[in-house]
């Protein structure tokens, strides 16, 4: 299942629109921001596919009976850039298990790159539902990486990939290498540059997040 929150008009416009807006993210306070209520708004419609139970609760005045999920859920993330969005992942899946992941791009001189990854922290995973967020999916090598590594700590119930801008070709690769997994995305942006970079997409994330341009 793809599912491309921009296909039609929410909130999620604005958000957004100030992420990508050279002069809004001169705030960095607000680019984490608006990347964490992305986050909350992917953890909403992905928990639309998670399995129920009804459960009866006591109230001041009686018994109301409801359906909540039942399901083990890992949230995971890949350090640094996808932090405010697993955090707003977090603060509506408070019961979360959570894993992180430490990866990056070394560049070579002739453009290519190659993807390293140096640490996992991550509980097991084994039939839980497994949530993997990062807040751009550019050639989705990361994400791919990062999946398949955490899949060596147990086989998940469901996989889904969630994140704020996606590449055509990135959401493609993701396809191949994981046909039975869900993608959730907040924008879908066609081009990437020679060095992988994804157009118009924002810039760098992390960088935004942080602070690091403000520095500069």
């Amino acid at each position: 299942m793809i599912v491309n929150l921009s296909e039609k008009n929410s909130i999620v416009n604005r958000f957004l629109a100030e992420m990508r807006d050279v002069k809004v993210q001169q705030d960095s306070m607000r680019f984490r921001r608006n990347l964490e209520r992305i986050g909350e708004i992917l953890a909403y419609e992905i928990s639309k596919e998670l399995e129920y139970t009804e459960k009866a609760v006591e109230t001041p005045l009686g018994i109301a009976k409801v359906q909540v999920p039942t399901q083990r859920i890992v949230l995971a993330t890949i350090l640094r850039a996808g932090l405010p969005m697993h955090q707003g992942m977090l603060n509506y899946f408070d019961y979360a298990g959570n894993a992180f992941v430490s990866a990056y791009r070394r560049h070579h001189k002739d453009g290519t790159f190659d993807i390293h990854m140096e640490y996992i922290s991550s509980p097991g995973i084994e039939d839980a539902v497994l949530i993997i967020s990062d807040a751009m999916l550019a050639t989705g090598s990361s994400m791919a990486l990062v999946a398949n590594a955490l899949m060596e700590l147990g086989q998940p119930l469901q996989v889904h990939f969630a994140t704020a801008v996606a590449s055509t070709a990135g959401l493609e690769h993701m396809k191949r290498v994981f046909p039975d997994a869900s993608i959730w995305m907040a924008a879908l942006d066609e081009e990437l540059t020679g060095k992988s970079y994804i157009v118009p997409g924002l810039g760098d994330a992390g960088d935004l997040c942080f602070g690091d341009k403000l520095q500069e």
